[in-house]
């Protein structure tokens, strides 16, 4: 199977045969399983393994001390959950599954030892981390700035580009894996609200929703309802002259 990690991380540099299969090799690691609502690591664990999500649908999460949950991101094949655990001493926060999730369970010495191997995965590695921080950001910017229907459209455009670029698109169609209860808590809003919002979106043109399959019928459309800019995902293949690379997610992070 391809790997995600690779496809994701060639968006900010170019691999030798070498290092991609470096990359591959952290693949043959032990995965493990989890059903949806399934912890995958609990706030204040200490994890011995670097958890890379390669099927399924995962999110960071937290519970208030009222049971409130806060959703603050959502995590798709090629995301790491928690490449940060030979720093830390434990986790600020839980990995949930939000779907049936499979994770590779790389121990946290090969992801060590592979940022002294290459400058350029360590590059890259570190790329992924402060794009998982500029995501942060951004979502806040959701939170605090943007209304309900824009907030929806942004998550929804988000999810498009970060999909596209790990292959998981089929004509504009990605997962929706997740309840509109969870799309309330990953947009700050009561899922009868997220529901109102979805029904705009979808009476607009601009998404339509079967199953588990959330196709974008008009990718412009949704993009200028979003205000989005993709900058805070840095995606640049300036000069990297890999046109099969920037073919995945080009035309929808290029200027209107």
């Amino acid at each position: 199977m391809a790997n995600p990690l690779t496809m994701k991380l060639e968006q900010f540099t170019r691999f030798d045969q070498d290092e991609r299969l470096r990359l591959n090799e952290l693949l043959t690691y032990p995965t493990k399983s989890y059903t949806r609502g399934q912890t995958i690591i609990a706030e204040g664990e200490k994890v011995e393994d670097v958890h890379l999500v390669l099927v399924g649908l995962a999110a960071r999460t937290k519970i208030l001390r009222n049971g409130d949950r806060q959703m603050m991101a959502l995590l798709i094949p090629g995301d790491l959950c928690d490449v940060e655990v030979f720093v830390l001493e434990a986790m600020d926060h839980s990995i949930t599954a939000m779907s049936d999730t499979t994770c590779v369970l790389i121990p946290a010495k090969v992801i060590r030892d592979l940022l002294t191997e290459s400058s350029n995965l360590t590059k890259a590695l570190w790329w992924s981390t402060m794009v998982d921080s500029a995501i942060l950001r951004e979502w806040i910017v959701d939170h605090g700035s943007r209304a309900a229907r824009e907030r929806l459209a942004h998550l929804f455009y988000e999810l498009l580009v970060r999909y596209r670029v790990v292959g998981e698109t089929t004509d504009d169609s990605i997962p929706f894996l997740i309840t509109q209860e969870d799309l309330g808590d990953a947009m700050g809003m009561t899922s009868v609200h997220a529901n109102r919002m979805l029904q705009q979106l979808r009476s607009g043109g601009l998404i339509e929703l079967k199953g588990k399959t959330l196709t974008v019928l008009d990718p412009p459309g949704l993009k200028k309802v979003a205000r989005f800019e993709s900058s805070y995902l840095h995606l640049d293949w300036t000069n990297k002259g890999d046109t099969e690379v920037s073919e995945r997610a080009g035309d929808l992070v290029s200027p209107s």
